[in-house]
């Protein structure tokens, strides 16, 4: 057997044994959460209760929709603790393949879209669902009383949930491109009225059809992404400014 293949079947045998370690995390996580699988998913529940009238529940249609929709949310549940360590895996993975400089801009770079990632659920779940289904709430005619279905409801939530992961993200993905050199700032900032007419198509798209959530998905947007340009301003000139000292010493010298 050659070296390229000793060395090719050893990378599926460490990316084997990784993601077995990640989706044992995920396990492990999830059998400790399941006698609780009920509660996980009240407490996801809990935006859309407040909102429902004084007596009125959640309904299931189908015969098995009451067991397995709190297993989804706790199996969702369960990722989401246990990501910490799937990231580490897949970092453990790559990082050996890396250069120093890119083992540097990398680890940061994962570790702040897994924060921005949860903050963006974390905005979704204690802001934005509650000011929907509030509005929902009192623009429906009196004579109607929602009851909204669970699996319809869980549908809904990691819609949304992605949808607001994805968005504050946004800052991360301006930076990766100012600081690769595939965009200038000075293009990043030309683009922000395209940036801003997209944010609310996509706002639009995905959303309900309704102006709230739309502006609470677009208005964040549009303000990450000029969070995204300042930043990525600043690490640009600080890598000018860098370069430029560097090339000063060397003519000194």
């Amino acid at each position: 057997m050659s070296a390229v293949q000793e060395t090719f079947i050893s990378h599926l045998v460490e990316l084997r044994d990784r993601l077995l370690r990640a989706m044992l995390a995920v396990l492990v996580v999830f059998l400790c959460l399941m006698p609780w699988a009920g509660d996980v998913y009240d407490l996801l529940a809990l935006p859309m209760m407040k909102t429902l009238p004084e007596g009125t529940h959640m309904i299931a249609t189908g015969v098995v929709t009451p067991f397995f929709v709190p297993v989804k949310v706790t199996m969702m549940a369960a990722f989401v603790i246990a990501l910490p360590v799937v990231l580490y895996q897949a970092w453990a993975f790559v990082a050996p393949g890396l250069y120093a400089h890119e083992r540097r801009m990398g680890l940061p770079l994962v570790m702040g879209s897994t924060v921005l990632f949860l903050l963006g659920m974390g905005f979704c779940y204690f802001f934005v669902f509650g000011t929907v289904f509030k509005f929902i709430a009192e623009f429906a005619p009196k004579s109607i009383t929602p009851a909204p279905d669970i699996e319809q409801y869980l549908s809904f939530v990691m819609t949304m949930f992605i949808a607001f992961g994805l968005t504050f993200e946004v800052p991360v993905a301006v930076i990766l491109l100012a600081k690769t050199g595939v965009v200038s700032v000075d293009k990043l900032v030309a683009a922000r009225p395209y940036v801003i007419v997209g944010a609310f198509v996509i706002a639009a798209i995905i959303t309900p059809p309704d102006v709230v959530s739309q502006l609470l998905l677009a208005v964040p947007m549009c303000l990450l992404y000029e969070a995204g340009v300042i930043i990525a301003r600043i690490i640009v000139k600080d890598r000018r400014d860098g370069g430029e000292q560097a090339l000063e010493r060397i003519e000194g010298n």
